[in-house]
């Protein structure tokens, strides 16, 4: 069977928060990367009012098989009620980096 790949995003409401979930989820093995962004404005409903905050969004690359514990993982450690965790399927990417992702993502 194929190894399945997938990217999550999940936002954050600041890089100190993004920083020790990143830890937490390299440290356990459940990605191989994650890219923290600069701040930007994310406007959302909550508690029936349109909000506005500042936040940052981690990129995860993981692979489907990580995706249940690391979703687990990270609830657990985030300060949001409802953490936006949304996996994409990767399509394709370079043969070494895949084989990267796989290897590093492995128990």
């Amino acid at each position: 069977m194929q190894t399945e790949f997938r990217l999550v995003l999940c936002s954050c409401p600041d890089k100190h928060v993004a920083k020790a979930i990143a830890d937490k989820v390299l440290r356990a093995r459940l990605a191989a990367c994650v890219n923290i962004s600069a701040a930007s404005t994310s406007m959302y409903w909550w508690d029936d009012h349109i909000h506005a905050e500042e936040e940052v969004v981690m990129q995860i690359k993981t692979t489907q098989q990580a995706v249940t514990a690391l979703f687990d993982l990270i609830q657990a450690a985030h300060p949001y009620d409802v953490p936006e965790l949304i996996a994409l399927p990767i399509t394709e990417g370079s043969r070494d980096y895949l084989a990267w992702l796989e290897q590093v993502t492995k128990p």
